[in-house]
Protein backbone atom coordinates (compact mmCIF):
# COMPACT_ATOMS: atom_id res chain seq x y z
CA UNK A 1 0.00 0.00 0.00
CA UNK A 2 1.23 3.40 -0.82
CA UNK A 3 0.59 6.65 0.89
CA UNK A 4 1.47 10.38 1.41
CA UNK A 5 1.43 12.29 4.58
CA UNK A 6 1.04 16.04 5.27
CA UNK A 7 0.82 17.44 8.56
CA UNK A 8 -1.69 20.15 8.67
CA UNK A 9 -0.97 21.34 12.30
CA UNK A 10 0.58 20.41 15.10
CA UNK A 11 -1.65 18.39 16.25
CA UNK A 12 -2.68 16.97 13.28
CA UNK A 13 -1.64 15.11 9.58
CA UNK A 14 -3.60 13.69 6.44
CA UNK A 15 -2.73 10.28 4.78
CA UNK A 16 -3.57 10.18 1.36
CA UNK A 17 -3.58 6.79 -0.18
CA UNK A 18 -3.05 6.32 -3.93
CA UNK A 19 -6.15 4.76 -4.48
CA UNK A 20 -7.59 8.07 -3.61
CA UNK A 21 -8.68 7.37 0.13
CA UNK A 22 -7.32 9.99 2.65
CA UNK A 23 -8.06 10.25 6.57
CA UNK A 24 -7.09 12.71 9.25
CA UNK A 25 -4.85 11.48 12.45
CA UNK A 26 -4.39 13.00 15.97
CA UNK A 27 -0.47 12.68 16.50
CA UNK A 28 -1.20 9.22 18.75
CA UNK A 29 -3.73 7.98 15.67
CA UNK A 30 -0.44 8.42 13.30
CA UNK A 31 1.80 6.74 15.74
CA UNK A 32 -0.61 4.01 15.83
CA UNK A 33 -1.07 3.74 11.85
CA UNK A 34 2.81 3.86 11.51
CA UNK A 35 3.46 1.17 13.12
CA UNK A 36 0.71 -0.78 11.97
CA UNK A 37 2.77 -0.17 8.67
CA UNK A 38 6.02 -1.20 10.28
CA UNK A 39 7.04 2.59 10.25
CA UNK A 40 8.17 4.32 13.32
CA UNK A 41 8.93 7.73 12.49
CA UNK A 42 8.97 10.43 9.47
CA UNK A 43 9.38 13.65 8.03
CA UNK A 44 6.70 16.49 7.52
CA UNK A 45 5.99 15.02 4.37
CA UNK A 46 6.87 11.54 2.90
CA UNK A 47 5.67 9.21 0.22
CA UNK A 48 6.04 5.83 1.37
CA UNK A 49 5.53 2.44 -0.61
CA UNK A 50 4.82 -0.73 0.89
Amino acid sequence: MSFNINRINPNQTQVFFHDGRFETLTNEELDEFLLHMGLSEVNNEQNFLE
